[in-house]
């Protein structure tokens, strides 16, 4: 009995510890949006909401859009995207690939130190592998416009979230979408550049 007894108090004890703890929540928000798009600063990262299935066409899409990009003021950054992607179907698949320049502008209307909404405009080119296909070209040029929100989840990092609209005549995935409307998930990371250090 006195065993029970000296086990309940120590599991009472333990526990009573445990919940006295500070508990610290992980972070999801953090206050340098204004520190992060100065002037000199650097951005790199990737869209990362480009996988997907179309249960219609029985189609697999899987791509990858590295971008980086320099702030030649604040506000104001210029940079290209690499796209890169594989669209898998019965009979065969599409390798996809493209060069985009942006330039991007954060609007300080609205702004709030852990987010801010930006406007982008891109303008390059891609290409596809697929051969035969009706109304598309195996290479074109590519213009559009998106309009973004990026939220700083850490010091310097951020998601984003887009809605884009791309006009292209090649069989390319932009976005997930071919020419038309589509919305994307980016991941971004903010250096500071050298005399932000």
């Amino acid at each position: 009995m006195k065993q029970l007894f000296l086990l309940a108090i120590l599991l009472i004890s333990i526990t009573t510890s445990a919940l006295a703890q500070d508990i610290t929540v992980p972070q999801t928000t953090a206050a340098v949006a204004s520190d992060a798009i100065q002037e000199g600063n650097w951005m790199v990262g990737a869209n990362i909401g480009t996988l997907g299935y179309n249960f219609k066409t029985e189609t697999f899409t899987l791509a990858f859009e590295p971008r980086a990009g320099y702030f030649i003021s604040d506000n104001a950054a210029i940079g290209a995207q690499a796209q890169v992607g594989v669209q898998f179907f019965d009979g065969g698949e599409n390798f996809n690939y493209g060069f985009v320049p942006f330039v991007r502008y954060y609007f300080p209307e609205g702004a709030a130190p852990t987010h801010r909404w930006f406007g982008e405009g891109v303008a390059g080119f891609a290409g596809s592998s697929l051969k035969d296909s009706d109304g598309d070209r195996i290479f074109s040029s590519v213009l559009g416009l998106r309009a973004g929100y990026a939220h700083f989840v850490a010091s310097h990092v951020a998601l984003e979230g887009t809605l884009n609209y791309t006009r292209t005549s090649s069989d390319i995935l932009i976005g997930s979408a071919t020419s038309g409307l589509s919305l994307g998930l980016a991941f971004q990371i903010y250096l500071p550049g050298r005399a932000n250090r």
